[in-house]
C-alpha cells in the first residue's frame, strides 16, 4: 500500500496505490487494487470520476461482504463508498433517502423509528444500500427494488441523473440499467404501520441472521446459483457437503452457503488471471 498525493488536484478523499483488497472483504482474500479511492463525500466522488480515463476499469466497493477477489487483484480503480456516501434522512411522507454507502441495517432502523413498515427485511442484508440496489438484494422474504421510488446515478463524466424504477430491468438478484451509470442514492418508500411490531421484526431478523450465519472461527459465504424455487443453501445441505475437510475448513453446520475455517488456515489461491 502506498498513499498518493492529491493536494494539487482539489480532491479531498484518500487515494491508495496497490492496496490489498483482502483488508476490505469478508473473505479476507484478494490481491491489490492498482488504485483504491475513498471519497470524502458525494461531491468529491463525482469530481474524482471526472479525472479518470474513459477506459479505466472501476469496481464499486461497499462493506465487502461476500466479495471474492482473485489473488491477482484488480487492475483498475476501486471506489470505496462505505461510511463515505452515508447520507440518510427522511425525504417526505413515508419516504427516506439514502446514499449508497449506508449500511442496509441503518436504513431499516430509520424506517422503523419513523413509524414505518415494509423495509424491515433490509436488517438481514449484510451490505450497503448500493450493493442492495445493484443486485436487488433480499433477505427473509423481501426484495429491495420493490420499495424504490427513484434512484440517482452517476456516469464517468460525473453527470448525475434521477431515474425511476421503470428505467431498470429487474430479476432475481439482477438489475440491468443504462450502460455506464452507477447508483449514487435512492429514495425508498415505506408504509405507516405498527412501529413496535416493526422494531420487533428487525430484532428477530438480526437474531435470525446471527443464529443462521454467524459462526466462529473465520467464516465466508459461498454465493452459488440458486435453482428455481429452491434456495441453494438447502440444496447444498441436502447434498451432504457439511463437515470438516483435511485442512480443517468445513461447510458451516449452520448454513450450507457458508464455510468456516481456522484463522491459521489460508484459503487456496484464487485465480491470478
Amino acid at each position: 500500500m502506498m498513499a498518493a498525493a492529491l493536494n494539487e488536484t482539489g480532491l479531498r478523499g484518500e487515494l491508495l496505490l496497490d492496496e490489498p483488497l483482502s483488508r476490505h472483504t469478508s473473505w479476507r482474500v484478494g490481491g491489490p487494487a492498482r488504485r483504491f479511492y475513498r471519497p470524502a463525500d458525494r461531491a468529491d466522488l463525482v469530481a474524482f470520476l471526472q479525472t479518470l480515463a474513459l477506459d479505466e476499469p472501476l469496481l464499486w466497493l461497499g462493506l465487502g461482504s461476500n466479495l471474492l477477489v482473485r489473488d491477482g487483484g484488480f487492475d483498475g480503480t476501486v471506489l470505496a463508498v462505505s461510511g463515505r456516501l452515508n447520507a440518510l434522512r427522511l425525504s417526505g411522507p413515508n419516504c427516506l433517502y439514502g446514499e449508497v454507502g449506508v449500511a442496509c441495517a441503518h436504513v431499516a432502523r430509520l424506517a422503523v423509528r419513523s413509524g414505518g413498515v415494509g423495509l424491515e427485511f433490509l436488517a438481514g442484508i449484510p451490505g450497503t444500500l448500493g450493493g442492495a440496489l445493484a443486485m436487488n438484494a433480499g433477505a427473509f422474504g423481501g426484495e429491495n427494488l420493490v420499495n424504490v421510488v427513484e434512484v440517482e446515478t452517476v456516469d464517468r463524466s460525473g453527470i448525475v441523473r434521477t431515474r425511476p424504477p421503470a428505467d431498470f430491468v429487474v430479476a432475481y438478484r439482477e438489475v440491468h440499467g443504462p450502460a455506464g451509470e452507477w447508483f449514487l442514492a435512492a429514495t425508498l418508500r415505506f408504509e405507516p404501520g405498527d412501529a413496535a411490531g416493526a422494531q420487533q421484526r428487525v430484532r428477530q431478523l438480526l437474531d435470525r441472521r446471527a443464529a443462521t450465519q454467524a459462526d466462529q472461527p473465520a467464516q465466508r459465504r459461498l454465493d452459488l446459483p440458486q435453482s428455481a424455487g429452491r434456495f441453494c443453501g438447502a440444496a447444498d445441505r441436502d447434498g451432504g457437503p457439511q463437515g470438516p475437510d483435511d485442512r480443517g475448513a468445513q461447510v458451516s453446520p449452520k448454513h450450507a452457503k457458508l464455510h468456516r475455517q481456522p484463522r491459521a488456515v489460508r484459503p487456496p489461491p484464487t485465480s491470478r488471471r
